[in-house]
């Protein structure tokens, strides 16, 4: 596995990539990885020639610097795992590479509407962070494809409206989320939940679960089942921030032409914040 930790190496191996004909996979991360990220590594290399992931922890979608300070930084595992994936590039961009006139002074990509909800709401500036710096990276590595998984079904939503705003030619590929055998849907941060917060987690993908079974019922009322399960989740200790049906095209609310439904939901548990989603065909 080759390792660019500059702009200019990576233009390097990319243009000779390029030349060859070669089809460009590619997974941005901001590394402490875990089988769902690899699960990303295997789409792509089943899809593409070469395999580019970067990892960078991007402060512009931090809200609180406490958890950007917070967030686990275990590069020495994640270049193992990648290895073994059998991944092609390591990008590893630092701040001053990314935002070369500083954070404030950088142009920002700003994706309208589908950002103002749900997440949007609860973590403001958020989706500009994440837009701007994958606009930044799909630039430099040029991908053919890029690989998103379904656990940030926000973000995945966004990251295919701005390609078709912009005309960016790469296509989007989204991955299931990979969960963990008690049904958690795996993330970076589930590594600084308590033992005993790591053992209720799971509880909000039941009650999503229970909530997509009630949604079988004629006539029900979208509004009293989110309810429900906010309340379900409040009782057995998580602070819930929401619940919510919405079309999975757009995540606007559920109207009479809605024909796939998502359900989705962001609580915590002490310090960590968890997010799941589950798509009803």
């Amino acid at each position: 596995m080759k390792v660019s930790k500059t702009i200019s190496s990576l233009k390097s191996v990319i243009s000779q990539w390029r030349l060859g004909g070669q089809r460009i996979g590619f997974i941005p991360t901001m590394g402490h990885l875990h089988a769902g990220h690899i699960e990303l590594v295997n789409q792509a290399r089943s899809h593409c020639d070469k395999v580019v992931v970067s990892i960078f922890v991007n402060p512009l979608q931090f809200n609180e610097a406490s958890d950007f300070e917070a967030y686990p930084k275990t590069l020495d595992m994640d270049q193992k795992k990648l290895i073994s994936a059998k991944t092609d590039l390591l990008f590893l961009p630092d701040n001053e590479m990314m935002y070369t006139n500083g954070r404030v002074a950088t142009t920002k990509v700003c994706v309208p509407e589908i950002t103002q909800e749900l997440e949007g709401e609860h973590r403001p500036g958020h989706f500009d962070g994440v837009s701007t710096v994958v606009n930044k990276l799909f630039n430099l590595v040029q991908p053919c494809m890029a690989f998103f998984g379904e656990k940030d079904y926000q973000q995945l939503l966004l990251v295919r409206k701005m390609v078709d705003d912009l005309n960016m030619p790469v296509k989007i590929q989204a991955v299931p989320t990979h969960r963990e055998e008690d049904g958690l849907a795996m993330s970076s941060r589930n590594s600084r939940l308590l033992e005993d917060q790591r053992k209720l987690a799971p509880e909000l993908y039941k009650v999503l679960q229970q909530l997509v079974q009630k949604l079988e019922i004629p006539d029900i009322s979208l509004q009293e089942v989110e309810l429900a399960a906010e309340k379900l989740l409040k009782n057995q200790g998580f602070e819930v921030e929401y619940v919510s049906v919405r079309d999975a095209y757009n995540l606007q609310p559920v109207t009479a032409q809605t024909t796939v439904k998502v359900v989705l939901a962001a609580a915590r548990l002490g310090k960590v914040r968890l997010i799941d989603n589950i798509v009803v065909r």
